[in-house]
């Protein structure tokens, strides 16, 4: 409705500044009737800008993360290194997850033997494991297990998937449903419940995934962590109102909804329609993508604080990355309209692929850890997060998906 009175609009202002400069053109006043064209030309100019933005060949697309992951590998030519920053950490963490995420998706479309060996290595060095042991409930340390299971289906080797059933075993035999108590963790744990459940077609996983999602959702904090009048969640409870943003504004820290959207999209593209909730999931998803694309920043990005450009306001790859994921898919899956959608994606993978990809390879205007937005500054395109995996991961994902819509 807001559209179409404001398209009313824009037809009745243009129609009427066309007659004001035929009537000064019939007053024979030159000058005046030049004004009125100027006038009319930037008004034109302000009102209908140049035309959607397209996505390049899947030719380019492919280049660019191939050249993006090359990187990476570089880089890090043992996968079993562990990750150095404030301290030590084994390498099979989420940051690291979330990159593998982003391989597999890569290597769908890309069958570079390298890309398998690579995910082997890094699961063969670990055993197979995660990082605080087969009983964790902690989500960040069961997000390895997205890619232990996408390895086990390539080649189905007991040990590549006994650790991480084991844990989520323990969690579906449980009462416990309070465990993602922030919304990073929906993302790391929710799409391993749902591979459980379509390789054993065993409900019992999905039921208890929707069980912990909602509590997560409806319950923590005062009211749960979703806030259906925005489309956006918050982070976790620490960021429910009264907490705002500079701007008086609620929190809404994009990389934290990102989590969510990749979530979602997860989860329905593993369990299908039939899956028990696909219909809940399916809901927030949609309220989601409306209410991402009115705050996508003129740019193309989307900024890390969604409600308060002006608090640490830029360019930010991850967050920008997972939500045109969504989109993609949601336009893959004949869900999203094309129409509407497909410039949002253009417009961001565009920006990201020309202005944050370094000739070598190394992503620019990634957000390190952290919750909200001052966390992880500066962000610019010369500054390297204290973990380069995940950001990739997530460009990984988006360039994957978007490679398809072509």
């Amino acid at each position: 409705m807001r559209e179409a009175v404001a398209l009313i609009r824009v037809k009745w202002l243009f129609l009427w500044s066309q007659s004001i400069m035929i009537t000064f053109i019939v007053m024979k006043s030159v000058k005046t009737a030049f004004c009125a064209v100027l006038c009319l030309l930037m008004f034109s100019v302000t009102v209908f800008p140049a035309g959607a933005q397209k996505l390049p060949s899947k030719k380019a697309i492919m280049k660019t993360m191939v050249l993006t992951n090359e990187y990476f590998m570089n880089k890090w030519p043992d996968p079993g290194k562990s990750i150095v920053t404030n301290q030590e950490r084994p390498s099979n963490i989420w940051t690291r997850g979330v990159y593998y995420e982003g391989l597999m998706a890569l290597y769908g479309l890309n069958k570079d033997k390298r890309y398998y060996d690579y995910s082997v290595e890094w699961g063969e060095k670990h055993n197979w494991g995660m990082r605080s042991g087969d009983r964790t409930r902690n989500a960040d340390d069961q997000c390895c297990g997205q890619t232990y299971i996408d390895l086990y289906l390539m080649d189905p080797r007991p040990e590549r998937i006994k650790s991480i059933k084991a844990s989520i075993d323990n969690m579906v035999q449980s009462q416990k449903v309070d465990d993602w108590n922030w919304i990073d963790a929906l993302q790391m744990a929710m799409p391993v419940f749902a591979k459980l459940g379509v390789l054993y077609k065993d409900n019992s996983y999905f039921e208890k995934m929707y069980e912990i999602y909602m509590f997560t959702k409806e319950k923590h904090g005062d009211k749960g962590l979703y806030n259906p009048a925005e489309g956006l969640w918050w982070r976790d409870r620490a960021f429910d109102p009264p907490y705002t943003e500079p701007n008086g504004e609620d929190c809404y820290w994009s990389r934290g909804n990102g989590w969510v959207v990749a979530a979602l999209v997860r989860v329905m593209e593993i369990g299908g329609k039939d899956m028990p909730h696909y219909d809940e999931y399916m809901k927030t998803y949609l309220e989601m993508m409306k209410a991402l694309v009115p705050i996508q920043r003129a740019d193309g990005y989307w900024n890390v604080s969604l409600h308060d450009p002006n608090n640490f306001g830029g360019k930010e790859v991850s967050g920008t990355s997972l939500f045109i994921y969504g989109m993609a898919w949601g336009i893959n899956n004949g869900i999203l309209k094309k129409k509407e959608y497909a410039p949002v994606i253009a417009k961001a993978w565009n920006a990201m692929s020309r202005e944050a990809v370094h000739p070598d390879g190394k992503l620019g205007y990634v957000q390190g850890t952290g919750k909200e937005p001052k966390d992880g500054q500066p962000v610019n395109y010369d500054s390297t997060p204290d973990f380069e995996d995940y950001g990739l991961g997530c460009f990984l994902l988006a360039g994957s998906e978007i490679y398809k819509m072509k």
